[in-house]
């Protein structure tokens, strides 16, 4: 079984998604939810799953290896990042080398990069009046959404669309597609 932690900074829409389509499989317990934020609806999500939490600050997240040392006193296995809008510090991704995922909503490498998250990114896709857009599940290294590529998943656009839209049909491709691809990528690991 996989020990996951899941990191975000937000309402935890996909953490609980994720949560949710594990809790009748064996393959994988999530460990730890942490947050950044000590009002972020995700610990809620974690308090309903039964699933400890933390709250990361700027000191023990980027300086230092205290966040690193939880994770590995709970023997993590992955780190999943579900709307974490942090970028990870370069000694987590050596301790978890090919380890944590990120899901991005947007075909990387396009719209990708410090800042482009949420609505920004769609809002982004909808002013460039681009064709598709979709989902990038990736593996996380030193930069922001340059990681290797694990899955990506599109949805067509049309002229009418609006931002709103964009928004609807990329949740609906993570909700989908994001815990298949963790199933996936734990089990050939």
């Amino acid at each position: 079984m996989k020990r996951i932690a899941i990191l975000a900074s937000g309402a935890g829409s996909n953490a609980a998604n994720i949560m949710d389509y594990f809790k009748s499989k064996s393959i994988v317990e999530v460990v730890l939810v942490a947050s950044n934020k000590s009002d972020a609806g995700v610990l809620q999500v974690a308090e309903r799953h039964r699933v400890p939490t933390y709250i990361l600050t700027k000191e023990n997240f980027k300086q230092g290896d205290d966040f690193v040392r939880v994770l590995k006193s709970l023997e993590v296995d992955f780190i999943v990042l579900a709307g974490f809008l942090w970028k990870v510090p370069s000694e987590m991704v050596k301790q978890y080398p090919c380890h944590i995922i990120n899901i991005h909503p947007a075909l990387l490498p396009k719209y990708g990069g410090k800042g482009m998250y949420g609505h920004f990114v769609h809002e982004a896709v909808h002013a460039a009046k681009e064709k598709e857009s979709g989902i990038t599940i990736h593996w996380v290294n030193e930069h922001y959404d340059e990681g290797a590529v694990i899955a990506q998943y599109c949805t067509e656009i049309s002229e009418e669309d609006s931002v709103a839209d964009i928004e609807r049909k990329v949740r609906a491709l993570e909700i989908e597609w994001f815990p298949k691809v963790l199933e996936t990528t734990f089990r050939s690991s």
